[in-house]
């Protein structure tokens, strides 16, 4: 399909997980425009397993970033383009439809959302009222206030080590502050945010309180299991923690979001907007699995394949 603006996509997945990798690799395979926004490998529900054994074609056991690995690279060899940003708002109703990022407006004839449900519903003590006072959920946009400064980032994802290395950049010290022992990324990254000699790593540590008058001052954590808290000056907190909330804000009050923050959508995955699409765990309609988000995932893409291209019935992929 030959479009006259290389900048507009046919189809913009919002979401690189198990639903929206399998809806990147149809709609590519259908010969349409694809880009895939994501934040990062381990910022999704698949990303953090670390073992399946029962995914179909799978032999045995296997993380759930190295099958989403696998899921992306044949995204990517069909001709899907992944877009490393972070949806904060769209314009689902303009033509074409818009999505904003941190780094960009992407436009796009139609629209899947495949954002997941790992938002957080349980904030921390003070973190809604010093936000934007030293509170932010986005190194890129303002770490130069913090030129010079001690800051935390809190997390233990793909984008909270991305964000904590663009941090050290500019800051005087870096608190990287994961809930867990562990961090799930890849351990030549961990190593290099380690290696830095602006930062200190606090394993296990949990962060109870963001304290602040007119600002952001300190931060009140505790070791994990500890009842017992401490007192850690800083001067910003930047926070990449998930919960199990679906991700809908970047859509809020254009389509309908039940009592459980679902999205709503027909039998072929479409919402109540033509051309915008929702998939896995944005919707409460079935079981939580990595395959059933696939299944969503290609649904939608087909859906979209077909609406974009004025067809009143499905093409069979095997007669591609």
């Amino acid at each position: 399909m030959e479009l006259s603006d290389s900048t507009l996509y046919d189809v913009l997945i919002v979401g690189g997980g198990p639903a929206g990798a399998t809806a990147g690799t149809y709609a590519a395979r259908a010969e349409l425009k694809v880009g895939i926004m994501d934040k990062g490998l381990t910022t999704g529900a698949l990303g953090t397993t670390s073992k399946i054994a029962n995914y179909p074609g799978i032999d045995g056991e296997i993380g759930g970033a190295e099958l989403l690995k696998i899921m992306r690279k044949q995204a990517v060899e069909f001709g899907a383009e992944f877009i490393n940003d972070k949806a904060l708002g769209s314009d689902l109703s303009s033509d074409p439809k818009m999505v904003f990022g941190n780094f960009g407006v992407y436009s796009a004839r139609s629209i899947i959302i495949a954002t997941g449900s790992m938002g957080r519903t349980n904030l921390i003590k003070g973190e809604t009222d010093l936000l934007g006072r030293g509170v932010s959920y986005c190194a890129v946009c303002d770490a130069a206030f913090f030129k010079g400064k001690d800051v935390a980032v809190i997390g233990k994802s793909d984008e909270a080590l991305e964000e904590a290395l663009y941090l050290t950049r500019f800051v005087k010290t870096l608190h990287f502050f994961s809930p867990t022992e562990q961090v799930n990324v890849p351990p030549e990254a961990l190593a290099e945010l380690t290696e830095k000699e602006n930062v200190v790593m606090h394993p296990g540590f949990v962060v109870r309180e963001i304290c602040g008058e007119e600002k952001v001052d300190c931060l009140q954590v505790s070791a994990r299991g500890s009842k017992e808290t401490e007192a850690l000056p800083v001067a910003g907190v930047f926070v990449y923690l998930q919960g199990a909330k679906p991700i809908t804000d970047f859509v809020v009050g254009q389509l309908e979001i039940n009592d459980e923050g679902c999205l709503q959508v027909d039998r072929e995955n479409q919402t109540a907007i033509p051309g915008v699409y929702a998939v896995g765990d944005v919707l409460c309609s079935h079981v939580k699995q990595a395959v059933i988000a696939a299944s969503d995932g290609a649904i939608a893409a087909i859906s979209a394949e077909k609406w974009l291209r004025g067809r009143d019935s499905h093409r069979n992929d095997w007669a591609h």
